[in-house]
């Protein structure tokens, strides 16, 4: 059974990343099912506009939606008790690619924030940066990227009737579920 609480967070992901003038990958979006333990999975790529094929700066979204957390919400929507509520796994990666020398860390995560704004319960927490060097045929040229990836869980029961999410500390502010935590200001 494919509940819709979870087509409904894939809908407002993707509208949340239009809303911030991003452009979806054609061809990077993936919808799978674990068929032996029953995990659903969405997967989907967006980029700054006009920067080609790779983008430059790319966002690669994962939401997952574990086999536990469906039985949750199911056993929630027929009024049957539950132990943990059901959530759903987020994780925003932030790729910076086609860079002619090597990234300095230290100077990229000084920009970025160390979590995203509140989402529910929590804030997507940063993990530490993966640097990949990208030789030519010849061995002499080479390509770098920079990642950084945001992880977190956002717990179903806050979740809005209309498919939002409040931001900690911002009176009547709403976050679409899974905005990208780099579409704010830290300081937000």
């Amino acid at each position: 059974m494919l509940d819709h609480v979870f087509t409904d967070a894939i809908g407002a992901m993707s509208d949340a990343m239009v809303g911030a003038f991003l452009e979806r990958q054609a061809f990077e979006e993936r919808f799978q099912v674990d068929v032996l333990l029953g995990d659903v999975t969405w997967e989907t790529s967006y980029g700054l506009p006009g920067e080609g094929q790779p983008p430059r700066v790319r966002a690669d979204i994962t939401l997952d939606w574990p086999t536990w957390a469906q039985t949750a919400y199911r056993s929630w929507y027929i009024g049957e008790p539950f132990e943990d509520p059901p959530e759903i796994i987020v994780e925003i990666t932030l790729r910076i690619q086609r860079l002619a020398e090597r990234p300095d860390p230290e100077k990229v995560l000084a920009v970025l924030p160390e979590a995203s704004p509140t989402i529910g319960a929590d804030p997507l927490e940063r993990s530490g940066p993966t640097i990949e060097q990208v030789l030519g045929s010849d061995l002499s040229t080479s390509e770098f990227a920079f990642e950084v990836s945001y992880e977190g869980v956002v717990p179903l029961d806050a979740v809005h009737p209309d498919g939002h999410l409040p931001v900690a500390g911002e009176d009547d502010a709403v976050l679409h579920l899974g905005s990208p935590p780099l579409s704010r200001s830290s300081a937000g």
